[in-house]
């Protein structure tokens, strides 16, 4: 803790750097995160944000897309049907959390749309898309980044689409 009494401001990561090179606005938030519960929507909670901004990112895979990224909201859960309509597959299913952070270079509560070890489709929730601000994991546990939906499509760079997922 720096001597004036101000918070220090938490560390960069992948998510960060991506949006610093990027000139995407931007606003990290920290919080202790609870090995016991890594949810959503207890981010939401500990950083005091309706749940209905706080996105989760989960990794599915698909028989013709392979892995691929979901975004929805905290207390939504991910419909694989729509997902898989979504991915124009014909079925999807969860990566298997053990494949998690080879897939991605990311750990659970700190899987993040931006930053992954390789660039991923991602689809988010089309319930983002109105919304003036998101919240999605800064790429670690007990990280939060918030930033426009459209800016988050952005740093996508192509690679995301709004759809019906939840």
């Amino acid at each position: 803790m720096p001597r004036d009494g101000a918070a220090r401001s938490p560390e960069r990561t992948n998510v960060t750097r991506v949006l610093e090179t990027l000139g995407i606005a931007h606003r990290v938030l920290a919080y202790d995160f609870d090995l016991e519960d890594l949810s959503a929507l207890s981010a939401a909670a500990k950083i005091g944000l309706d749940p209905s901004i706080v996105y989760k990112t989960l990794a599915l895979r698909g028989e013709r897309r392979g892995v691929f990224l979901c975004c929805v909201p905290a207390g939504a859960q991910v419909d694989l049907k729509k997902a898989a309509k979504a991915a124009l597959e014909k079925s999807v299913a969860m990566l298997p959390l053990a494949e998690l952070q080879a897939a991605t270079g990311y750990l659970r509560g700190g899987c993040s749309p931006i930053g992954t070890r390789r660039a991923y489709d991602v689809i988010v929730d089309e319930s983002a898309r109105d919304l003036g601000e998101i919240s999605i994991s800064a790429g670690k546990r007990g990280r939060q980044v918030l930033l426009a939906p459209a800016d988050l499509m952005r740093a996508l760079g192509g690679r995301g689409e709004f759809a019906d997922i939840a």
